[in-house]
């Protein structure tokens, strides 16, 4: 049970430091800037890894768990509870934030501000490097130790520096979901639904090559 538990609180950190900053930034005139956003993101990651690693493994998004599961390094049967733990903790962040700031109309919410397309491509991108990172400095399905924490976090900073503007960083279904649903914008919600999946699966692989490879003569 405390797994679940430290997996809602988590992403209950992530979506509401993480979407804070984003609603912040936009009703204080820019205040927090897109770099504080991305800084944001990644400090929380980091933060809570430290926190609850140890005890969840600190997924906070299913494309994670999904890719752990694929790798063999987490049971099948807890994909369903960690998803479930990890959607209460986004839609109470969500839901707190809309209390909070209910002139807010997106909630941090991802939207694309080009193309369906582009945005769909750059979530695979952006979650394969992700994932690529969490499978190797993590040990097992945990992500524990001061260097996965650091490696982790940095990650998830850089690209949403980088990559925010375009389609919103988001690398994780479940951060992306729930304001989406709570705001009542479900414009373009399937390319985070997917692509975050699909990235991740494709980092999961291409670990198993690189493992592969090092094993071969």
């Amino acid at each position: 049970m405390k797994k679940y538990l430290a997996e809602a609180i988590g992403t209950f950190a992530l979506v509401f430091c993480g979407t804070g900053a984003i609603i912040i930034n936009d009703i204080s005139g820019g205040t927090v800037t897109h770099l504080g956003i991305a800084l944001t993101f990644g400090l929380i990651i980091l933060g809570m890894i430290y926190a609850l690693g140890d005890i969840s493994g600190a997924h906070f998004n299913p494309a994670v768990t999904l890719g752990f599961t694929v790798a063999g390094e987490f049971p099948a049967k807890q994909i369903v509870p960690y998803i479930i733990a990890q959607a209460i903790g986004a839609f109470l962040a969500s839901s707190l934030l809309k209390y909070l700031f209910p002139q807010n109309i997106h909630l941090g919410a991802t939207i694309p501000s080009g193309t369906d397309m582009q945005s769909f491509w750059l979530e695979i991108v952006l979650t394969y490097f992700l994932m690529l990172v969490i499978i190797r400095v993590a040990t097992g399905s945990k992500e524990t130790g001061i260097m996965a924490g650091i490696a982790i976090g940095s990650i998830v900073g850089l690209e949403a520096a980088f990559a925010g503007p375009i389609s919103g960083a988001s690398m994780n279904p479940i951060r992306s979901l729930a304001p989406a649903v709570i705001s009542g914008d479900l414009h373009s919600l399937w390319i985070y639904l997917t692509a975050p999946l699909i990235g991740s699966v494709l980092a999961i692989l291409t670990n198993k090559l690189l493992k592969h490879s090092t094993s071969t003569p």
